[in-house]
C-alpha cells in the first residue's frame, strides 16, 4: 500500500478537482443539481478512485480503481465540452481544463500499464 498522496497524478488530479470547482461556481443557479453537480462529481472522482486504488489490497483491485478513474477523466472531458458549448466555460478555461485533463489520462495510463507488471 502507498500513500497517494505521493503520487504526481493524485496530486494533479487533486488539483484538477479543485479548479473545476472554481469554475464551475459561476455556472447558472439551474445547472446546480445538473452539469454543475456532475462535473464536480467525476472531477472529483478521478483522484478519488486514485486513492482508492492505492489502498487496495490486491493488483487486479487496484488496476480496478485506476480504470475507474480513468473512465471518470473521459466523462469530464464530455461535460465539460458540453458547457463551452453552452457557453458556461469560457473558451481560454475550456482549453487549459482539456489540456489538465489530458496530461491527468497520460498519467493514468501510464500508472495502469505499470500496475500490470
Amino acid at each position: 500500500m502507498r500513500d497517494f498522496r505521493s503520487l504526481r497524478v493524485w496530486q494533479h488530479a487533486h488539483r484538477f478537482a479543485l479548479d473545476v470547482y472554481r469554475v464551475t461556481g459561476g455556472f447558472p443557479v439551474d445547472e446546480r443539481i445538473g452539469l454543475t453537480s456532475q462535473l464536480r462529481r467525476a472531477a472529483s472522482s478521478i483522484a478519488d478512485n486514485i486513492a482508492e486504488g492505492c489502498g487496495a489490497a490486491t493488483d487486479a483491485e487496484q488496476r480496478r480503481f485506476y480504470r475507474i478513474a480513468f473512465r471518470s477523466n473521459c466523462e469530464v472531458l464530455s461535460q465539460l465540452i458540453r458547457a463551452r458549448d453552452l457557453g458556461y466555460l469560457s473558451s481560454d478555461d475550456a482549453a487549459r481544463l482539456e489540456r489538465d485533463l489530458n496530461s491527468i489520462r497520460m498519467m493514468l495510463w501510464r500508472l495502469i500499464e505499470r500496475s500490470q507488471g
